[in-house]
């Protein structure tokens, strides 16, 4: 069986996640700008929502780069302390320093500061300087599972580098495939890397039903890749990788977690495997979420 975690900012979105059998729920703010730590309240109200998935808070203070000051260490070792209090089953996290290697003096403290729950690092691996290197010291410093689309938009694009992720990670660190996963493509991401966790972030629009929503405007598109925001070079991709999304909703409207395209990724994770695409055709990029 594929373990499967779901990406989702709304509470909404986490009880939905968990009711359709998702195995972890990444719980984050914020989703239009890559991710954003959520809410003390927010973390609370999901755990206790969540009565078979694991919750793994994002924590991330900013949007932008990875690579961050003594006073945003301090916020997230706190928002970590916060997080673990609330119940939370595991944190979402990473750090660059300014030549794009891993920031080993922050990781250590944000490790420590996490009590023994499983660490993911997040797509910060993705626009490192190296990222096999880096996944190497993310290791000896404790973190359990590493996410990463293999520093392309798409894990489809960045399958070969996640395969290699697979086979040099060491005994007890988990690669976790993202970018892009849809139950279009689920199974070619699967047969192509070698992974045994997926990471999906599948959302629908949502129109408001506040007052005034008719003015608002039309919902956006979601998953594009804006122009601007580009974090990085990532290594051995030859593409950048946008962390935030080009095109949020409009006024009011917002997205949820896609139930329907999470129910059929479940079932596919939730099969027998056996490392080949169903029909065995080649299957089309998605486009670029920002939160997997």
């Amino acid at each position: 069986m594929i373990r499967l975690e779901l990406s989702v900012d709304t509470l909404a979105g986490a009880v939905a996640a968990d009711a359709l059998g998702a195995d972890r729920v990444e719980l984050c703010a914020a989703a239009v700008d890559g991710g954003l730590t959520p809410s003390r309240g927010v973390v609370a109200r999901a755990v206790r929502g969540c009565h078979r998935a694991e919750v793994h808070v994002l924590i991330r203070p900013r949007g932008g780069d990875f690579t961050y000051t003594g006073d945003e260490v301090a916020a997230m070792v706190a928002d970590i302390a916060d997080a673990v209090e609330a119940g939370a089953a595991g944190v979402v996290t990473g750090a660059l320093d300014a030549a794009g290697r891993v920031d080993r003096a922050v990781l250590r403290e944000l490790v420590a500061a996490a009590r023994g729950r499983p660490v993911t690092f997040h797509r910060a691996i993705d626009v490192s300087a190296d990222p096999l290197a880096a996944l190497a010291e993310v290791a000896d410093l404790g973190v359990a599972r590493v996410l990463t689309s293999g520093a392309a938009t798409t894990a489809e694009a960045g399958a070969a580098l996640i395969a290699e992720m697979v086979r040099q990670a060491p005994p007890g660190v988990a690669i976790m495939a993202c970018g892009g996963i849809r139950p279009h493509n689920a199974r070619a991401v699967l047969a192509a890397t070698g992974v045994r966790d997926l990471h999906a972030a599948p959302r629908r629009p949502v129109r408001s039903a506040a007052l005034g929503a008719d003015r608002a405007g039309a919902v956006g598109q979601p998953g594009t890749v804006g122009q601007p925001g580009a974090v990085g070079q990532p290594g051995g991709a030859g593409q950048r990788v946008s962390f935030a999304s080009g095109n949020p909703p409009a006024g009011y409207d917002r997205y949820e977690l896609d139930e329907q395209a999470a129910r059929e990724l479940r079932a596919i994770t939730a099969g027998p495997f056996r490392g080949t695409p169903v029909d065995g055709t080649p299957v089309a990029g998605a486009p670029f979420d920002p939160a997997g």
